[in-house]
């Protein structure tokens, strides 16, 4: 049980373009997601960020793994001056007018044993990103159009 990948799926109101667009484009992405300095939706791409609580930030090293356009985004992330990597893919699939968005997070167990570093806080993390931020980027989107 413990080396079970997170996993969340949500559907959007939105063209598997739209969500592609909001998962792989920077000026995008800073809305929901984080601010990164430079991303590119292709294989060897390395980006990092810097995120965390107020009392202590985390660097996350990036890089892109596999892409398949409108379909699969997949990266490495791992944290600087620690031990571990871990993979997040997003997949997505279209459904009539919708998009389904599968995220996981696997490898969580390699990380050290560190409260901050708990599968709880990951799923926490990825729930409000990917549950309220990006559907609320999103869905507001839609309206505007």
């Amino acid at each position: 049980m413990k080396n079970e990948p997170f996993v969340i799926e949500r559907t959007f109101n939105a063209s598997p373009e739209k969500v592609w667009k909001a998962i792989t484009d920077k000026n995008q992405m800073k809305q929901w997601y984080f601010d990164l300095k430079e991303f590119k939706p292709e294989v060897g791409f390395e980006f990092q960020f810097y995120a965390g609580t107020e009392e202590k930030k985390w660097t996350h090293l990036c890089k892109v793994t596999e892409v398949i356009p409108m379909r699969k985004l997949a990266y490495s992330w791992r944290y600087e001056g620690y031990e571990g990597n871990s993979f997040v893919t997003f997949e997505l699939f279209p459904e009539e007018s919708k998009t389904r968005l599968k995220l996981t997070h696997e490898g969580l167990e390699t990380f050290p044993n560190l409260p901050e570093f708990r599968k709880e806080n990951f799923a926490e993390g990825w729930t409000s990103l990917i549950g309220s931020s990006l559907k609320d980027f999103l869905e507001k989107e839609t309206v505007a159009n």
